[in-house]
């Protein structure tokens, strides 16, 4: 099949003929992608001066998490899946919020244990959903769910300097809601061991 083939079909009426892997939720995953390089160059102008190009870049970050879901709620819901959507998707998450945690480590905001504790955890099990996907679609657990909500807030009130209006209380705050991502990034991660275990013994 040609490139000219797979581009061919549905942009977004929902139907049972092959979608394009152009098809408009696909198109909303690659923006996400393209926002990010566009996040990183605006926190590092920025040089730590919690200024307006500060929260310009915290509006580009929760701009592109909130559009998280939309691309799969569109997908699902006019049965837009393609392959390359359940590549780009994952690719698309985990440079925004990977992305994130690393200019805070590198802008000595964020302990680099905490990014790398993160980044092992999101990049290992990415790798090991993208390796089954041929055979078995592992979904997201409801505690994987809850750890991307938690660092989504956590990234969120660390890139918005709130303890600047707000006062220095807000730094308790921002450890509060990090540590919560942090455990619920470790119980997820291993809960995808476990049953990922499970199922190679199922198999035997």
């Amino acid at each position: 099949m040609s490139a000219s083939d797979t581009l061919r079909g549905r942009f977004i009426r929902k139907g049972d003929t092959p979608a394009s892997i152009g098809n408009l939720a696909n198109v909303i995953t690659v923006v996400r992608i393209a926002l990010a390089p566009v996040f990183f160059w605006l926190m590092f102008l920025d040089e730590g001066e919690f200024g307006p190009v500060r929260y310009a870049a915290a509006a580009l970050f929760v701009l592109a998490i909130a559009t998280d879901s939309l691309d799969g709620i569109i997908a699902r819901r006019q049965n837009l899946v393609t392959d390359l959507g359940k590549i780009l998707d994952p690719i698309a998450d985990k440079l925004l919020t990977g992305g994130a945690l690393v200019c805070l480590s590198v802008l000595g905001e964020l302990a680099w244990w905490v990014t790398g504790l993160i980044l092992l955890r999101e990049l290992g099990i990415t790798l090991y959903r993208m390796a089954v996907l041929r055979n078995r679609v592992i979904p997201a657990s409801r505690g994987g769910k809850l750890k991307t909500v938690l660092q989504a807030v956590a990234i969120t009130l660390f890139l918005v300097p709130l303890w600047v209006p707000l006062g220095d209380w807000m730094h308790g705050v921002n450890a509060a809601f990090m540590t919560a991502a942090v455990i619920a990034t470790i119980v997820s991660g291993g809960d995808y061991l476990i049953k990922a275990w499970q199922h190679g013994r199922s198999r035997v």
